[in-house]
């Protein structure tokens, strides 16, 4: 058969931040070949699928990939060349057993979602359909709206500020390619701002300003300020929505924000500073606002605003259907962020997507802090439908390829395209 896979290959390359990651190729017995790229996070939480990393000090401080490509090479070639491409499951399944462990540890989650997203791209090239029409079906025509962190902290910023990343979520546009033209215009407003303060416009890891800020509070005050002078009406046009990805900066059963006068704040003093921010600002969304073995605070947080706002579960959830279950039992969140690569499989991810929409749970998708030139999520968005997409500043090339695919996507489906907010004007 045209379809079958006839050889898979594996190299390192460089993520956005300059550290390995793992390229994987497919070609089928037809001729058809295709590439996909792994990204990596800074911010990750503990129950995240493995990245199977070398551990050789000599070679990038342990980091490399070297292991993780033999595995795609030697095991994982040896079990599914031969299969029909388009066996998604069947694929994922096999892969998932070879492994053995449950959280991908043996051959490495990096190397398994590598060979998950490449077979995904290579059957929709064989079935002469675009990706996210593969994966989605014939319906999938809805562009998500963009969120745009255009304000870096945490892990990802050397700046000082403990929460990790303040976006704009330009909702109120009417179509996808001017949401973009939104926070761009918006982004480069902000920029002239940080320079006219005397604050820096230096960016972070995923593209944001990285400015030198004495509190949290003082981004929020400029970026309402940066939506304004652009043109645009906080709220009803442009939102914001946070990720304090609050598990970098729990200690000892709290949370230390130095910056709001916590040297030592109770998950019910962090929920008040939240209380107090969304009575303040046009906040929408608040993703990972505790720590993640805080799930009372979580659904505390939920009965108080979940009404109000949006309350996602990234570090929570790691994109398991598992822990997204326990969630929905306990109302810890209205939302779960979906990140391929924390779960391992493309087939996995579906399945934590399916749960979400069957429980009536909002899902957005996510880029990594770590990222390559590869846009795969891209197309996952809009054939999952889940209306939201969490891509970074519009800024660096690793970012803008997702926006810029999705910007195709849209010229794609001319009038058929969809564009609606997830959130109330």
């Amino acid at each position: 058969m045209k379809r079958t896979i006839a050889a898979l290959s594996a190299h390192e390359i460089l993520d956005s931040r300059g550290w390995p990651t793992v390229k994987v190729t497919v070609r089928l017995e037809g001729g058809i070949t295709a590439s996909a790229s792994v990204p990596s996070g800074a911010s990750t939480g503990q129950f995240e699928a493995h990245e199977l990393r070398d551990g050789d000090a000599a070679r990038y401080a342990g980091r490399g990939v070297l292991k993780a490509v033999a595995n795609v090479e030697r095991e994982i070639a040896g079990a599914l060349i031969g299969l029909d491409v388009v066996l998604q499951p069947e694929i994922d399944r096999l892969m998932c057993e070879l492994d053995g462990t449950e959280n991908k540890a043996r051959l490495g989650a990096n190397a398994v979602l590598g060979v998950s997203l490449v077979v995904a791209r290579a059957a929709a090239q064989a079935m002469e359909l675009p990706l996210y029409q593969y994966l989605g079906g014939s319906t999938a025509r809805r562009l998500p709206v963009p969120m745009m962190n255009i304000i870096n902290g945490g892990k990802h910023a050397a700046n000082g500020l403990q929460m990790q990343e303040f976006m704009i979520v330009p909702h109120g546009a009417p179509t996808y390619g001017e949401a973009l033209r939104y926070g761009s215009e918006t982004y480069h407003v902000l920029r002239g701002l940080l320079e006219e303060k005397g604050l820096g416009a230096g960016v972070g890891d995923e593209g944001g300003f990285a400015p030198h800020l004495k509190d949290e509070r003082q981004a929020l005050e400029l970026i309402v300020r940066a939506i304004e002078v652009a043109g645009y009406e906080p709220g009803r046009q442009i939102a914001i929505a946070l990720d304090p990805a609050a598990t970098s900066f729990v200690k000892d059963g709290g949370y230390v924000l130095p910056g709001l006068g916590g040297a030592h704040m109770t998950s019910d003093e962090l929920l008040a500073v939240y209380t107090d921010w969304i009575a303040a600002f046009p906040i929408v969304s608040i993703e990972d606002g505790f720590g993640e073995q805080d799930w009372p605070a979580f659904v505390k947080q939920t009965l108080a605003m979940g009404d109000r706002i949006q309350i996602v579960g990234d570090d929570l959830y790691v994109t398991n259907s598992r822990f997204i279950q326990r969630g929905i039992d306990d109302k810890a969140t209205n939302a779960a962020l979906i990140k391929p690569n924390q779960i391992g499989t493309v087939t996995e991810t579906v399945a934590a997507i399916e749960l979400c929409r069957r429980a009536g749970l909002r899902y957005k998708f996510s880029h990594r802090s770590g990222e390559t030139e590869d846009d795969f999520i891209a197309d996952f968005a809009v054939a999952m439908t889940g209306g939201q997409f969490k891509g970074g500043a519009p800024c660096r090339g690793e970012r803008l390829a997702k926006y810029n695919r999705l910007l195709e996507i849209e010229h794609q489906l001319g009038g058929e395209a969809i564009f609606s907010s997830p959130f109330v004007a």
